[in-house]
């Protein structure tokens, strides 16, 4: 199991952290989600032997928000 932080703008209310939740925690491979909306972060427990941190970032990406 890894944890990674990853930087997303564009995030700017409930909903914005509900979407990524909800998108990031359904992929295969995700073990624990927990979006920052304040210091616009989110934290993924995952394992990579599973999934790619590229994969979890055009996930948040297709949701609509920028991963810089």
């Amino acid at each position: 199991m890894e944890t990674k932080i990853i930087a997303v703008e564009g995030m700017s209310c409930q909903h914005c952290v509900n979407a990524i939740q909800k998108a990031v925690g359904e992929l295969k491979g995700i073990h624990k989600v927990n979006v920052d909306l304040q210091n616009k972060k989110v934290t993924v427990e995952l394992d990579p032997t599973v999934i790619s941190l590229e994969t979890i970032k055009e996930t948040i990406v297709d949701q609509g928000y920028d991963v810089p």
